[in-house]
């Protein structure tokens, strides 16, 4: 049996470059993990199964999970299977990159199962038929991710920033944030190079000035619970506060531990979806 932990991830910046001609679009993003995991067990069975522990209105015939499966399966030729527990900690349609951390997880998980041996480089290519998230997360840490999500630029840095994390709506699909973004009169752009720069100091003030998330505005219009929630982690003294991904979660990065703990002890009274965390330097791990 291999149990593995599937970490979030949370967007510093987000920006739109173009759309390609087969409707996806180009991306520059600085994405980091995040201690915030879900949990997998895998075990040898003769059949793919999964079962999902936590999240009841989750589907198990469309999740990433099972598609990463099948996917490995064929790519490795092996006629194995493999009965796999899911259980559900990082919040659903929040922009955090859950499903597709539980698919990484899984290739990483059943390439050791099933004994494929198949390098990092043969599963990120494997990972990008999956999902646009799923290259980033077989990897973690902090790094400029461009195109659809295959292009990554590891970054350093250190040490990790103490975060808040509010859901305070609804879900988000992607796919129709994306379709409310492609309809906004006026985008203003994040500096990312300068805000790259700046992450990679932790000088996540003068980093304030320069990041964005180009989705926010287009989200905003689905859930102006979005901007009430980035208006409250500012009121708690948050050094940044955005949403990330293609939302609905927000988060907020504070200076010190004291800082967020004092705010997430505040704003958990208010939104019920409130998790205290940090970032961190891998995404997939194995554990006891």
């Amino acid at each position: 049996m291999l149990r593995l932990k599937a970490r979030a991830k949370i967007n510093w910046s987000l920006d739109i470059l173009g759309c390609r001609e087969d409707g996806y679009h180009w991306m520059d993003m600085l994405m980091e993990s995040v201690e915030l995991a879900d949990e997998l067990t895998l075990e040898p069975a003769d059949k793919l199964s999964l079962s999902i522990i936590g999240k009841n209105t989750l589907s198990t015939q469309d999740n990433l999970v099972l598609k990463a499966a099948h996917a490995l399966r064929e790519l490795g030729g092996v006629q194995a299977g493999a009965q796999i527990a899911l259980t559900k900690n990082i919040p659903i349609g929040a922009g955090m990159g859950g499903g597709s951390a539980d698919a990484a997880a899984t290739l990483i998980g059943l390439n050791r199962l099933w004994d494929i041996r198949l390098s990092v480089e043969q599963l990120s290519k494997l990972a990008l038929v999956i999902g646009a998230d799923v290259p980033f997360l077989l990897k973690g840490g902090l790094a400029r991710v461009g195109g659809i999500g295959e292009e990554i630029s590891t970054l350093n840095a250190s040490p990790s920033v103490p975060l808040v994390i509010i859901q305070p709506c609804q879900a988000l699909s992607t796919k129709e944030v994306f379709a409310a973004y492609d309809t906004l009169p006026n985008i203003v752009h994040p500096q990312t190079n300068t805000a790259e720069r700046a992450l990679c100091q932790r000088d996540i003030r003068l980093f304030s000035r320069y990041s964005g998330n180009v989705l926010q505005q287009a989200g905003e219009t689905k859930r102006p619970q979005i901007s009430e929630a980035v208006a409250a982690l500012n009121a708690c003294n948050a050094d940044f506060a955005m949403m990330t991904g293609s939302g609905s979660a927000v988060y907020g990065a504070f200076l010190s531990e004291r800082e967020a703990l004092d705010a997430y002890r505040l704003l958990h009274k208010r939104w019920r979806k409130c998790w205290l965390t940090r970032t961190c330097s891998e995404s997939i791990s194995f554990f006891k």
